[in-house]
């Protein structure tokens, strides 16, 4: 699978790393790091260089119970750094993080490759249609609520069959605007869910290929993590490395992360377990049974 646009194509022959560039000052983890041009364009070049193939821009803070920021407000963010990360990294692909069909068409414009929108198209009607016409790449992520309710108790009979349901009728909204290809599924995990649907999602991560899109993961440093292991967001690195293998092993296309070293290391590391013959990565294990063992462990 791959996605493309314009002069710019990404497959998928091994997963991808999305770097998270908060340009917001209230983001749950790196709120107000990285606001000013100058942070934000050495934090990309940084994540760039340690091996993000995508950095997506986000202006407004969605954590639950974030206060709604009014649309001009959330462009002058964007058009402060956009235009700025486009000339300096343009083979790197940008996206950017909205749910308003106003700032895509403006996003795509000033040289964004892709639109990563939190609702899947539910909170602008118009965002199905605007990304139909621009033939731009469409992150569709599943959230139940807005942001400013999506936690106050949210319930499913069945969160993988309802989250898969979602896909598939957007996607075939999506079909009838003409619109079938480069689209990126996101399972939008906290977004709308308890830890135990956060957990279910990420057992059955392989229900969400059988739509025939790339699927991406965002699990850097979230709740469902450092409450689990009763830590903050800053001590939750290790269990969202953990997580992410979890998700690389079950087939996960990109990864969407704060930390973009320990992220890469997982991908090397899983597509050393998965990809090649045991046998030549993993010479300590000598018997048959070991190596059965290593096999099913992974």
């Amino acid at each position: 699978m791959k996605i493309n646009n314009k002069d710019r194509s990404l497959d998928f022959t091994q997963p991808r790393i999305m770097g998270i560039l908060n340009i917001s000052p209230d983001s749950f983890y790196d709120g107000g790091r990285y606001s000013e041009p100058f942070s934000a364009i050495k934090q990309a070049e940084r994540m760039i260089s340690e091996g993000a193939t995508i950095i997506d821009l986000g202006a407004v803070s969605t954590r639950p119970g974030a206060k709604e920021v009014g649309i001009d407000k959330e462009w002058r963010r964007i058009f402060e750094i956009l235009p700025f990360l486009r000339k300096q990294f343009p083979e790197t692909i940008i996206s950017v993080d909205t749910y308003r069909s106003g700032i895509a068409r403006n996003a795509v414009n000033e040289g964004a490759d892709i639109i990563n929108d939190i609702s899947g198209g539910q909170m602008d009607n118009k965002m199905f249609e605007t990304v139909a016409e621009l033939k731009i790449p469409f992150i569709m992520m599943h959230l139940q609520g807005t942001p400013q309710t999506m936690q106050i108790k949210p319930e499913y009979a069945d969160v993988v069959a309802e989250v898969s349901q979602f896909f598939k009728k957007n996607l075939q909204t999506l079909a009838t605007m003409g619109k079938t290809g480069n689209i990126i599924l996101d399972p939008g995990f906290g977004f709308g869910k308890t830890i135990e649907h956060n957990y279910q999602l990420l057992s059955n991560l392989g229900e969400f290929k059988k739509h025939g899109c790339p699927l991406l993961v965002g699990v850097s440093r979230k709740s469902m993590i450092y409450r689990l292991l009763g830590v903050g967001p800053d001590d939750a690195l290790n269990g969202t490395t953990v997580v992410n293998t979890i998700a690389l092993l079950k087939g996960v296309d990109i990864l969407r992360v704060h930390d973009v070293k320990e992220a890469v290391e997982a991908v090397r590391i899983v597509a050393g377990v998965v990809v090649r013959p045991p046998q030549q990565n993993f010479a300590q294990y000598k018997t048959n049974d070991e190596m059965r063992y290593n096999r099913t462990f992974f």
